[in-house]
């Protein structure tokens, strides 16, 4: 769309996403950022007309980002690096979800009351149901 890819590199080491690798990496995001930060500085619009450009904003950058992100080529061994580490995030995020609840279990315990975040036990069960399927897909498929 907008962006090309060979302005971006993979986020490496702080989170995900892309990161300028040229400066027509930054002028990129300077484009995005600077006429939105201009319009939002300004309480001149509406709230409703402010919520809809914020929305749109979002959207188109976020669609952008996300074509970077799928033609970004990776060799072999930066494929292989991003999926260890994908998974390693994943196991962290999963192990900081089940402490979280343990907590709030045995906080509820001692309190005699029922406050679970439900929303946590929802996150575990779709990444449950999630990993089931993927092995179930990459069984039947011939990597």
């Amino acid at each position: 769309m907008f962006g090309k890819p060979q302005w971006f590199k993979r986020r490496k080491y702080g989170g995900w996403g892309l990161s300028p690798a040229t400066w027509q990496g930054w002028v990129y995001i300077g484009v995005f950022l600077i006429p939105f930060a201009i319009f939002q500085a300004f309480p001149i619009w509406s709230d409703s007309l402010r919520i809809g450009v914020t929305i749109g904003w979002i959207a188109l950058l976020l669609i952008d980002v996300l074509h970077i992100m799928m033609v970004l080529k990776n060799d072999e061994r930066e494929t292989k690096i991003e999926a260890l580490a994908e998974r390693n995030a994943a196991w962290a995020m999963v192990a900081a979800i089940v402490v979280g609840l343990l907590y709030q279990i045995i906080k509820s315990g001692f309190s005699q009351t029922v406050e679970i975040d439900w929303f946590l036990v929802i996150t575990l069960f779709a990444g449950v149901i999630v990993k089931g399927i993927s092995n179930v897909v990459y069984e039947r498929k011939s990597l």
